[in-house]
């Protein structure tokens, strides 16, 4: 996959039939045209695992609506969102808190701590705009008209990181502070297999989670679950690696020579929930 910083390409305006959307909703010729767009580069080969239409779709965003992405990365997703909604809506790109981390290396902290403005000026190159027309933050910086304007927070298998670095809490309480009352939050995370210990799956970083552990932290932080969707399930994957959720594509971590390599590709990426929180009450 290409990082962001390579797509460089605006995105045609041309409307071009658009798949069925799932859980019934109609077609989508806007973002049927992101998918297709040559800003994506190669992304497009993942589309039979993360289904961008229908997880979109289930999510209920809308081309008007502001989106908030949290901890972009490589920017898979932000190569789906910011086309679709920059036009009419908006895209806000949030990341955790850079101070007070431990890092490896200083050129690591470097670009931890840099990442704000770099991903201003690679968006805004993407995008054809200038880098203030760009919105991203880090938690502790949130912009004070951004409280109360978000209708979605979309966090794509993240949240495993978030839960073994203890800061779940935070992300999700500048989420719960940037939504409107009626705002939700959309995650798509690796999910651990039916009856997986909290030792296994909890406690120790795997990459997979337990939706009662997902929901629970959610819960601590003000939100319910609204909804949930089977989109990005894939029976194949047990889910049970030694190591981890990055044992399958795209990382396939245990290297060219592991004689089961094209048994996980065949497998393809990891088994997901799909999941939509709304604030409780």
């Amino acid at each position: 996959m290409r990082s962001i910083f390579a797509a460089t390409a605006v995105l045609a305006a041309a409307a071009l039939a658009a798949p069925a959307m799932a859980d019934g909703h109609s077609e989508n010729a806007e973002l049927a045209a992101v998918l297709a767009s040559d800003m994506r580069g190669d992304d497009g080969a993942r589309d039979q695992y993360r289904n961008p239409a229908e997880t979109l779709a289930f999510f209920q965003i809308e081309p008007n609506m502001t989106v908030a992405e949290y901890g972009p990365g490589g920017g898979w997703y932000t190569r789906v969102l910011a086309p679709y909604l920059m036009p009419s809506g908006k895209y806000i790109a949030f990341n955790q808190d850079s101070d007070g981390r431990a890092y490896r290396t200083r050129a690591q902290e470097a670009r931890s701590k840099g990442w704000t403005e770099s991903f201003k000026s690679s968006l805004a190159e993407m995008m054809d705009v200038e880098a203030d027309a760009v919105t991203a933050f880090e938690t502790d910086e949130m912009p004070d008209d951004v409280a109360g304007t978000v209708d979605r927070v979309v966090i794509f298998r993240s949240m495993h990181g978030l839960n073994i670095g203890n800061r779940a809490d935070t992300v999700l309480k500048a989420a719960r502070m940037m939504l409107k009352d009626d705002g939700m939050v959309g995650v798509v995370q690796h999910r651990a297999p039916e009856g997986a210990s909290y030792d296994d799956y909890g406690a120790r970083q795997r990459g997979y989670m337990r939706k009662q552990d997902v929901v629970a932290i959610f819960a601590a932080n003000g939100f319910e679950l609204a909804a949930e969707s089977e989109i990005n399930a894939n029976a194949k994957d047990p889910a049970n690696w030694e190591r981890g959720v990055w044992t399958l594509p795209p990382v396939l971590a245990t290297g060219k020579d592991d004689a089961k390599r094209s048994e996980y590709i065949a497998i393809g990426e990891s088994d997901r929930m799909t999941l939509l929180f709304k604030k409780a009450d």
